[in-house]
């Protein structure tokens, strides 16, 4: 079946992406490719203090990171993404860099909860002040601990993060 171009217009729905109907799409690969991975967000977890509670929580049935794309991985192959909740000691942090360095490109980091933003009320020899001192944060949960809904939030930011990203996906960048 052949469809008249002439009668039906392309209809543009966003920037950069138009329809011609009734079902083909014209855009770019850099939106296909950022929205594909930002639909599937798969974070390892890695909890270290009260803060993996509320990240368990937000992985539960009442909040459902499931409807995001979000699913907890175990592994970090399997994974682009780390949550650090809680309070990184200097004897972890190497410890958490080697799982970070096991995440496949392109990966992100969310530090949530005031330990691995800024080391807390932990002013001491043995904890880490923020995990960004050695690895690269991409998006900062604050609180302590934060409530599942502000997680959620820090997920949605690293999502749009996400969607603006160009061509860091390709063997190219």
């Amino acid at each position: 079946m052949l469809i008249d171009t002439s009668t039906i217009g392309l209809v543009e729905v966003e920037e950069g992406t138009k329809v011609l109907p009734p079902n083909l799409i014209i855009t770019s690969i850099d939106k296909v490719v950022n929205w594909s991975r930002l639909s599937s967000i798969w974070p390892v977890t890695f909890g270290l203090a009260c803060c993996a509670i509320e990240m368990m929580a937000a992985g539960a049935s009442h909040y459902d990171f499931d409807r995001f794309g979000i699913i907890f991985r175990g592994s970090p192959r399997q994974s682009d993404c780390v949550i650090v909740a809680g309070t990184v000691t200097k004897k972890m942090a190497p410890v958490l860099r080697r799982v970070f360095d096991q995440i496949p490109e392109p990966r992100y980091v969310v530090a949530m909860g005031s330990c691995a933003c800024s080391g807390g009320i932990f002013r001491t020899y043995n904890t880490v002040q923020g995990c960004d001192t050695f690895l690269p944060v991409d998006v900062f949960v604050p609180g302590c601990p934060p409530r599942p809904e502000t997680l959620m939030e820090g997920m949605i930011l690293l999502q749009e993060k996400m969607r603006k990203e160009h061509a860091r996906w390709s063997a190219w960048r």
